[in-house]
């Protein structure tokens, strides 16, 4: 970090923000926990509701460029800037606290801070309640955060949206490329659930072995590698490569290749289609094992949005399930075409993911960059 004198957010932002008064009549636009896409950092959705109906959590009134910090884990690392795209008067949930700029805070030099590595972990050891895990305001307000001059915040600003927007660019090629993937699979092979094409229809459980994950007591964990143990993947490092952790080898049981098909169990969001990393893996993954066919196209038939509906219907319906309902899993049809065509699918899924390999690569190159840039200004 370098070497800029620290403040703390409480003396750099607005001591209150007003609260929806009972006597207002009307419309708001109401902005609440899951509001923000954690990954993307912006609001993505609200609620357009008369205020009379509008939930006991609906109070703070939001202004331009307010700072929406989420209070309440899984999502400390919601942060979004309001940029006025409410048509009604905007309001956002008690979970959120809302961080207004003085004139001595640069509101996006603000927003990347709130997505720093310092913040959030700080966050995250604060957070405090056994079923709700939560932070107060107090907690997020008394963060330090190191306090350049005005200039220099815009400055610094200005550098990291430059790279963000590299990084969203980058991110939206890669979802071109899945999409074309997914267009080419109905294409050839039609939608699974009506089945037009009149392939033979099997189910899951004809085509694919489910082998859960295993892993010992934290106690055992570890955190630099050595000859003596291997690395334990968890969901969370096909994001990240922040928590590597290993295990010993005398205590792995489960075992994957990069190539292999790799499923979240557990939400949110369940079923996520992962691969590319080596190891042994936890309790909240899973791995298909194809007993058939070509295992291109079986991972791109897994990954088709009619199944993924179907499962989290079924997750939404059952009280207390975020997971995957394996028997209804293994029951879902399958219609089979031909190995041929099977494999024809799978030479132009290589191609696709031979170009994704050089996005991805750009990507993380940038990734970096900003990683570097955020702990250049603002860890210690």
């Amino acid at each position: 970090m370098r070497n800029f004198p620290l403040k703390k957010l409480d003396a750099l932002c607005a001591p209150r923000i007003e609260s929806l008064k009972p006597s207002f009549e009307g419309l708001i636009d109401y902005i609440d926990i899951s509001s923000v896409d954690n990954k993307a950092k912006e609001i993505v959705s609200f609620q357009t509701i008369d205020a009379e109906e509008a939930p006991s959590r609906a109070k703070q009134l939001i202004e331009d460029r307010d700072i929406l910090v989420s209070s309440v884990r899984p999502n400390l690392n919601a942060v979004a800037v309001y940029d006025g795209q409410c048509k009604n008067l905007p309001v956002c949930s008690t979970g959120y606290c809302v961080l207004r700029c003085s004139d001595s805070l640069y509101y996006r030099y603000l927003f990347y801070f709130c997505q720093s590595f310092g913040f959030i972990d700080g966050l995250m050891r604060l957070a405090k309640g056994a079923s709700y895990p939560a932070v107060s305001n107090s907690d997020i307000r008394s963060a330090l955060i190191p306090l350049p001059q005005i200039k220099e915040q815009k400055k610094i600003a200005s550098e990291l949206d430059a790279v963000s927007e590299v990084l969203r660019l980058r991110k939206a090629q890669l979802a071109e490329l899945d999409n074309l993937v997914k267009s080419q699979f109905i294409e050839m092979f039609g939608d699974p659930i009506t089945n037009h094409k009149d392939f033979p229809v099997l189910c899951i459980d004809d085509v694919i072995n489910f082998q859960g994950g295993s892993q010992p007591d934290k106690k055992f964990f570890e955190f630099e590698k050595t000859d003596n143990n291997i690395r334990l993947i968890q969901i969370r490092d096909y994001k990240t490569d922040r928590y590597i952790t290993y295990i010993p080898l005398s205590m792995a049981r489960r075992f994957c290749l990069a190539d292999d098909i790799m499923i979240g169990r557990y939400g949110p969001p369940i079923f996520q289609i992962l691969s590319g990393i080596e190891g042994s893996f936890n309790v909240a993954l899973m791995k298909a094992i194809p007993k058939m066919g070509n295992k291109e196209f079986i991972r791109n038939f897994l990954k088709q949005d009619c199944l993924l509906h179907y499962l989290e219907g079924l997750s939404e319906r059952t009280a207390g399930q975020d997971g995957i309902q394996m028997d209804m899993l293994k029951a879902y049809p399958f219609p089979w075409p031909p190995i041929d065509q099977q494999d024809k699918f799978a030479e132009f899924a290589k191609q696709i993911s031979e170009t994704k390999v050089e996005v991805q690569q750009a990507l993380d190159e940038t990734q970096r960059l900003f990683d570097s840039l955020m702990a250049e200004y603002f860890e210690a």
